[in-house]
């Protein structure tokens, strides 16, 4: 048997989500039951919902070093991903109907730019090198007069690369071309200063910072040309119809503010628990290998590829474990599609299926660390073929 002792529970799947945090939780309950108001509306009820709404919504711009004016609340990261793509290339169309992206970014942002293309657009897909880095360089070179819009994600979802966002920016506030990141991963490790990293639009995930499922914002720079994607009513600036999930607001805000509070502390900490289990896993595990860099990366993300085992069994056996991993970004499980990341970065066929992604969070001790580090190397010695029973 692999598994004799009593049953624990590692969760190491944080960049596909988090659990809600008390705090943010307890500023949500509320506005479910009590202040239970729609934001829009007139008597005090919904005054009372109207002044919660705006007081998150100052909230994330102090942080974003923006105007609250700036700030759109959404249903999710990928709704904002697809409200400030679709928005501002469809706004844009006279100026010109070319766009730029990478090849690694998120589906949320890679399918609206495939959309885009069936609808007369022209892409250009920046490559990354083989540690999933892309070249500012290569962004200005691919820059034409008709170029509406350039998109690259803050730090990739997969294998943790964080991108050059600033210099980027440099480049396009050059041109006057509006840059989006999408920073569903950053936002409780970096900096979302939109004025000193120089973007234009940027999107947030409330669920990637504990705080609830189904809520999302996007910042968008006062003058950028957007227009909406869903329509039904004045709400968010003309730009998001809907009425307000306002405990979901609430939480998003909570969830930021204790992130961009804490995030100096729990950088420390994470990147020394990331450091052991890298160590650790290429230590015992002969030829596995890390992917994207090991300088440069968000502090809890680790993509590493172990040959000569399938990434699905082995889920299943930490599963079995009580260890909770993936094998790359949430939305592209139980599809046969191996990630455009991996594939961008040079992975084989094999290897795109022997890889595995785990993201450390703020549940997470140095002695869940060790255990991982035991059960993985024990499971993978059982399931590779010559270490096999016949």
């Amino acid at each position: 048997m692999l598994y004799t002792e009593a049953m624990k529970e590692i969760y190491l799947d944080h960049a596909s989500t988090t659990y809600t945090d008390h705090q943010v939780l307890e500023a949500m309950m509320p506005y479910f039951s009590e202040k239970y108001g729609n934001p829009e509306s007139l008597h005090s009820k919904g005054k009372e919902a109207l002044i919660a709404t705006d007081n998150a919504r100052e909230t994330v711009a102090k942080i974003l070093n923006c105007r609250p004016s700036e700030i759109i609340f959404t249903g999710s990261c990928t709704e904002a991903n697809n409200l400030a793509i679709f928005g501002i290339a469809r706004a844009s169309k006279e100026k010109g109907k070319h766009l730029i992206t990478s090849a690694i970014e998120h589906s949320s942002v890679r399918m609206p730019f495939q959309k885009l293309e069936q609808e007369g657009y022209a892409v250009t897909y920046i490559q990354a090198n083989n540690e999933g880095f892309i070249n500012p360089q290569d962004i200005e070179v691919a820059i034409n007069p008709k170029t509406a819009l350039v998109s690259i994600m803050h730090a990739n979802n997969e294998i943790g690369t964080i991108q050059q966002i600033k210099e980027i920016g440099e480049i396009c506030k050059k041109h006057n071309i509006p840059f989006h990141t999408d920073a569903a991963q950053t936002a409780s490790s970096l900096s979302l200063d939109t004025q000193a990293l120089n973007v234009d639009s940027l999107s947030l995930n409330a669920s990637k910072i504990y705080g609830p499922k189904g809520v999302g914002a996007l910042y968008i720079k006062k003058g950028t040309p957007i227009e909406a994607i869903i329509y039904g009513g004045t709400h968010e600036f003309n730009l998001r119809a809907g009425t307000h999930n306002t405990a979901g607001i609430i939480g998003l805000a909570k969830a930021l503010e204790l992130a961009q509070a804490h995030k100096e502390e729990e950088n420390k900490r994470l990147n020394t628990l990331q450091d052991l289990l890298i160590t650790g896993i290429l230590n015992n595990i002969p030829n596995s290998t890390l992917n994207g860099p090991r300088e440069n990366r968000l502090p809890n993300n680790i993509s590493i590829t172990i040959p000569n085992i399938n990434s699905q069994e082995l889920m299943l056996h930490l599963d079995e474990a009580g260890i909770c991993i993936s094998s790359g970004a949430a939305c592209n499980i139980g599809t046969a599609k191996p990630s455009p990341t991996l594939i961008a970065i040079g992975l084989s066929k094999d290897e795109l299926h022997s890889s595995i992604r785990l993201s450390l969070g703020k549940i997470n001790t140095e002695e869940d660390i060790n255990y991982t580090i035991e059960k993985l190397t024990t499971i993978c010695h059982h399931l590779r073929p010559q270490n096999r029973r016949h």
